[in-house]
Parts: structure tokens; C-alpha cells; sequence
């Protein structure tokens, strides 16, 4: 087990996988992953599952199955997703027993053409809370304006969310609003607020992406692959206001549990920057780093971790927001932009595992 890791998860940063496909699960590579890389939780999305269908052939006798027994294509991306968060959920429940419920989770997200349809988003969450049936599921809805109103509505039901394409600090705060909202009316209900947990997904270098792209164009090269940490940064100063709150006390004191932070999209995308940056600058107690498995694998080699790398820079990331935006950086822009893109990004994949699924629907 990698040393690395251990001192990562000692910092409390919780590993997760930003991975799945059925032959990481039927070759038990998932559970040498949680014994070996300290990987206490899976992250799933369209993405994924659509580049798991195009690889190999672990999906073809239930394919052959589903068309054998005439079902439609979205029956059938249902029935192949559903199998395969059920099994990670199945390998993970260990962890999350002996984390007494806070990890070991495994998420699954709504059909992302109902990003912006909060009823039907409610419904596809119903949907897959009772397909799945493990209560270490985390329904993933996106914190698209139509997706708070779903979120607190899953919520109050007892559904576990994690909360996906964040990018704005503003809009994060919306969220942890909605999420407080619908603890509220799940106690009101009676629910066990013990058994509601959720993450908020908070994206970090799609932002550097694009905010990289608009400096290159202003001429100020300086400021490039800062503005991700730091907005990360700043988002956990936010969390930590919400911690202090009354509001989050009086459920705190009920049985809630944090809504944690997780870092996403952590994946570095410029080959310019050290390739575990975004571990390394995201060091906090309480929140999660979901990982592809090329960053894990950096991480176990050659991350940074030596303490708080959060806390202690507030300042310096407040002062970077200022600086891109006395350059010319519409942070309002960009957020908006960055939101459109990840739903359309996630909507074209999702409808790529469609076509890919009807092709493969063949007696």
C-alpha cells in the first residue's frame, strides 16, 4: 500500500475511483484497488459508461439477454448501469459499514437530459434509489438552477445525493442550501438524518481549461492553471461558514452528517502542470478526491501531501480571483459556459451509450 496514500487518507481526504466498468468489477480489480490504493468509494457517469460499453466484452451475454427478451434501449441502459453500480455497491459495502455509512458509497446519475426538468429529475431519482436498492447509493443530480429543487425534493425522501457539476462559488451555496432545505423536510417527515448523507461535486480543472484558453487570448500567461485551486479553495471557506451556522447545528444536533466537499474533474488536462496538482493543492480534512486512474496511480507514486493545503490560503486564492479578474476574466461567464458544456458533454454521452446499446441490442 502506497505511503502516499496513507498519509492522504490520514489528512482526511477520502479516496474515490472516478471509474467503473464490468470488467474492473468481474476481475476483482475494484477490491484490489480499495486493499491496495486506499479507494473507499466510486464515482460513475455517462462518460464512463459509455466508454465501458466500447471496450471488450463483458457486456455482451447481457446485451444479448436484454434483446432476446425484446426490451426497449432505455430499459436496457438502465438494467446494464443499475448491474453494475448494484455489484460496486455490493464490493464497497464493507468499507461502508466500517466507516458506519460515510464511505463505501457508489454513484449513479440521472439520465442527463432531465438537467433541466426538476420533476422528471425526481422521478429518475426514485427510479434508481429502488433499482439499485443499496443503501450506499449516492443519486447523482447535476446543480443545474432546475436541479436544487430536485435535490432538496430527493433528499426529504431519504434519497442520497451527491450534488454533480458545480463550478460557481454562488451556485455552490445554492446547493448546500437545497441540501440543508431538504434535511429540513426530511426531519419534519420523521426520517433518520443519519441515514441522508450526500457530497457536493465541485469541478476544478475544466475551470483552469477555460479560464487558461480566455488568458491565452488577454496575454496574461501568469495567471494560468491558478484559478481552479483557488476557487476550490474558496469554496471550502464557504462550506466552513455553512459548518458554523445555526441552521446546520440545529440538524447537526438531529443526527445530519456533513454534506461534504468532493473534488472533481481532478484529472489534469494540461501536460504543462504537474499531473497530481490537484491532490496536492486540495489537501482539507472532510471532503473527497474522486480520481481517474491515471491520477491515482500518479498520486500512489510521487504526490505532495504534507498537511493542510486549503485552509492556510484562503488569502492568496481570494487575491487570485481578483488578479483574473482586474485581467479581463468574466468568472460569471465562465461558470455559465462550463455549466452549459458539462451538461451537453454528459447529454451527447449519454445518447453515444444509447446508439451504442441499440446496436448491440441482437438476439
Amino acid at each position: 500500500m502506497s505511503e502516499i496514500l496513507n498519509k492522504l487518507s490520514g489528512q482526511g481526504v477520502a479516496i474515490w475511483l472516478d471509474d467503473i466498468n464490468r470488467e474492473r468489477l468481474r476481475t476483482g480489480n475494484l477490491e484490489q484497488l480499495i486493499r491496495e490504493k486506499n479507494v473507499v468509494g466510486v464515482t460513475s457517469n455517462p462518460t464512463i459508461f459509455a466508454n465501458a460499453l466500447s471496450k471488450g466484452d463483458a457486456y455482451n451475454t447481457q446485451l444479448h439477454d436484454l434483446a432476446v427478451r425484446g426490451v426497449d434501449v432505455g430499459e436496457a441502459v438502465r438494467a446494464i448501469t443499475t448491474y453494475d453500480i448494484r455489484w460496486a455497491a455490493d464490493v464497497l459495502r464493507p468499507v461502508y459499514d466500517a466507516t458506519g455509512g460515510v464511505d463505501g458509497r457508489v454513484s449513479l446519475e440521472v439520465d442527463p437530459r432531465l438537467a433541466r426538468d426538476s420533476e422528471k429529475t425526481v422521478a429518475e431519482a426514485r427510479a434508481l434509489w429502488w433499482l439499485v436498492d443499496r443503501p450506499n447509493l449516492f443519486i447523482k443530480i447535476p446543480a443545474t438552477v432546475e436541479g436544487l429543487p430536485a435535490i432538496t425534493q430527493a433528499l426529504s425522501e431519504g434519497i442520497s445525493v451527491n450534488v454533480t457539476l458545480i463550478f460557481s462559488l454562488e451556485r455552490y451555496r445554492a446547493v448546500m442550501d437545497a441540501w440543508l432545505a431538504g434535511l429540513e423536510a426530511a426531519q419534519a417527515k420523521g426520517l433518520d438524518l443519519s441515514k441522508i448523507d450526500s457530497v457536493a461535486s465541485f469541478f476544478v480543472s475544466r475551470v483552469d481549461s477555460e479560464i487558461d484558453k480566455r488568458l491565452d487570448k488577454l496575454g496574461k500567461p501568469e495567471l494560468k492553471g491558478k484559478a481552479g485551486v483557488a476557487n476550490a479553495r474558496l469554496a471550502y471557506a464557504a462550506f466552513e461558514d455553512v459548518m458554523n451556522s445555526e441552521r446546520w447545528q440545529r440538524l447537526r444536533s438531529a443526527g445530519a452528517r456533513p454534506q461534504r466537499p468532493l473534488w472533481a474533474s481532478t484529472g489534469v488536462k494540461n501536460p504543462e502542470y504537474s499531473d497530481t496538482l490537484y491532490v496536492d493543492q486540495l489537501v482539507v480534512p472532510g471532503t473527497v478526491n474522486t480520481m481517474p486512474e491515471k491520477t491515482l496511480d500518479a498520486t500512489a507514486d510521487h504526490a505532495n501531501v504534507s498537511g493542510d493545503t486549503v485552509r492556510p490560503f484562503y488569502e492568496q486564492a481570494w487575491n487570485t480571483m481578483a488578479a483574473l479578474k482586474e485581467a479581463g476574466i468574466d468568472y460569471d461567464d465562465v461558470v455559465k459556459v462550463l455549466e452549459d458544456e458539462g451538461v451537453d458533454k454528459f447529454e451527447a454521452s449519454w445518447n453515444e451509450l444509447l446508439e451504442s446499446v441499440t446496436k448491440n441490442l441482437v438476439p
